[in-house]
């Protein structure tokens, strides 16, 4: 890899900047592709991948709220095999590293897809169990220390490519969780996926959602996220990646300070398309105008009296 002052290296695999694109706000990139170069981003998590397709759930499931967006589409995909075999492809032709956000409703359902997914060109699998979308499975396995730990063991038995465990904010005590699944054997974590929430309309008097609740993402999260960032850099030695209403520059270096080695944007990319493309070009500026050899000279910096 070329020398980059926002290169970086997270469990043998190289980003050439920090800034990845969250699971479920981007899809499989093709959209985004007509808009700017995709090649410029660091990383694309992809739209989270189920064993067999996946219509997800009734409408309406998506309503905006104060600083934010919910969100109850309940992983819809086309399953792993035509994303291997529609998808795969077209993103690995790109220079972004592709991370494979994995969903399951069984242990069986998680431990069978990092398998298939570990025979491919893709560069790191993606743990969902934190989804509080998907009635069964996600929710269950991602709230409980020590269900954690055993569907990451297991999964990792099945993954040779590096296995990032994605957390639920929604529990008693993330940065637990979080050294559960690195006794688990998780080589990454990140954090935080949605904060459940819902949105009534006053007028007729029903939830704006057809599923009730959702997943609240956007800014109105982002304090949440950088507290438990924090929370959990100080509890594990594993590679964390930040996310929670990353909009700007600014917000990405904050998530740094308070220990991510990366950084994942979602509800952002839904704005503005080139919410992305635009934290790349401002961390570049970050760093020139602080004069810093590499951006994660600050990682965990956060000033502290």
């Amino acid at each position: 890899m070329i020398y980059s002052p926002l290169a970086v290296k997270i469990c043998g695999v190289d980003f050439k900047n920090p800034v990845i694109t969250a699971s479920g706000t981007f899809a499989f990139g093709f959209e985004f592709s007509k808009l700017f170069d995709i090649d410029k981003l660091g990383g694309i998590s992809v739209k989270g991948v189920t064993r067999e397709k996946r219509e997800g759930n009734p409408g309406p499931r998506i309503a905006e709220t104060y600083g934010g967006v919910l969100n109850s589409v309940g992983l819809q995909n086309p399953g792993v095999e035509v994303f291997i075999n529609n998808f795969l492809p077209f993103l690995q032709s790109k220079k972004a590293a592709v991370i494979v956000n994995i969903a399951g409703n069984t242990e069986s359902d998680y431990c069978y897809l990092a398998e298939r997914l570990s025979g491919t060109g893709v560069s790191m699998i993606e743990l969902n169990i934190s989804c509080p979308n998907v009635k069964e499975g996600g929710l269950a396995f991602g709230v409980k220390p020590d269900t954690i730990q055993s569907i990451t063991r297991e999964v990792k038995k099945r993954s040779k490519k590096p296995l990032i465990v994605k957390l639920s904010p929604n529990v008693a005590d993330i940065a637990e969780n979080a050294r559960a699944a690195e006794y688990g054997g998780a080589d990454a974590v990140s954090l935080i996926n949605t904060v459940r929430g819902m949105a009534v309309d006053a007028d007729t008097r029903r939830p704006l959602l057809k599923n009730i609740t959702g997943g609240l993402s956007g800014p109105a999260i982002k304090p949440i996220a950088l507290a438990m960032v924090w929370q959990v850099y100080n509890a594990v030695k594993i590679p964390i990646i930040g996310m929670g209403g990353i909009m700007t520059a600014n917000d990405a270096v904050e998530f740094i300070l308070c220990g991510a080695t990366a950084v994942q944007v979602g509800t952002g990319n839904l704005i503005n398309p080139l919410t992305a493309s635009n934290i790349i070009d401002g961390l570049r500026k970050y760093v020139e105008k602080n004069k810093l050899g590499n951006l994660q000279e600050i990682r965990g910096k956060l000033l502290i009296d």
